[in-house]
């Protein structure tokens, strides 16, 4: 029995169908990312902090208990006094909140000057 040489040619037109599949199925999106600090003890009678709480949920946003849009979100924030250095913002999220969701809030809250941001978890 004779041994038939190996042909490559259909191997390399295999090889080149999966390389043009995932080229043309994957996203080359740029991922951001987003800072977050962690809760750390500090004095707690400094008066220029003016404090937020966020409720966030899946389907819902509250700012200090008043049910708001999420594209209301930055202009809630644009009326901060001048004499506040900062507004510490706790966002509390909800069983049900996603990943994503939660850092398209973040990326909104990150826009806005003089906010420092503490999210809690569950």
């Amino acid at each position: 029995m004779r041994r038939r040489r190996l042909s490559l040619t259909s191997l390399i037109d295999v090889i080149f169908l999966l390389l043009l599949f995932f080229m043309l199925s994957s996203t080359f999106s740029k991922f951001s990312e987003v800072e977050l600090a962690s809760a750390s003890a500090g004095a707690s009678g400094n008066s220029d902090v003016q404090r937020s709480f966020l409720k966030l949920g899946q389907g819902s946003l509250s700012l200090n208990g008043e049910e708001i849009a999420p594209e209301a979100l930055a202009a809630s924030f644009g009326n901060i006094s001048p004499e506040a250095d900062k507004i510490s913002v706790i966002v509390s999220m909800q069983d049900d909140v996603t990943a994503q969701r939660l850092t398209d809030i973040l990326v909104v809250l990150r826009g806005i000057d003089r906010l420092k941001i503490n999210v809690l978890g569950s």
